[in-house]
């Protein structure tokens, strides 16, 4: 049974700094390219990063680039996404994915999903 479990959600001010962590379980974790996807209030599920398999190549949404950044330890099976200089733009419920082999930009191209975890930055 395939799980992922975000963590380190909370509740800042604009210009903090959070990192979130996603442990999976239950799956060959490298072979999958993992992304981090968010859905704030009233807004669709977005983009936000996503990471190769090996680790070696990462995207980003613009509204994240400069600002984000995600990484992962295979051995720990673990995917992280640091978070700085946050904005209340930024508030949402980051849910974390795998999606075997390649990344993909689409969520519906993704196999497995965490159950999320709360950011909310006030101004």
């Amino acid at each position: 049974q395939v799980q992922l479990v975000e963590s380190g959600g909370g509740l800042v001010q604009a210009g903090d700094s959070l990192r979130l962590s996603c442990a999976a379980s239950g799956l060959t974790f490298s072979n999958y390219a993992m992304g981090w996807f968010r859905q704030g209030p009233g807004k669709e599920q977005e983009f936000v990063a996503a990471i190769t398999w090996s680790g070696v190549n990462t995207h980003y949404a613009d509204s994240v680039k400069g600002r984000f950044a995600i990484s992962r330890d295979n051995a720990k099976n673990t995917v992280y996404l640091q978070m700085n200089s946050l904005k209340p733009e930024d508030t949402a419920v980051y849910y974390c994915a795998a999606r075997i082999k390649w990344i993909n930009y689409d969520p519906n191209e993704y196999n497995y999903w965490g159950q999320g975890t709360q950011v909310t930055v006030s101004s």
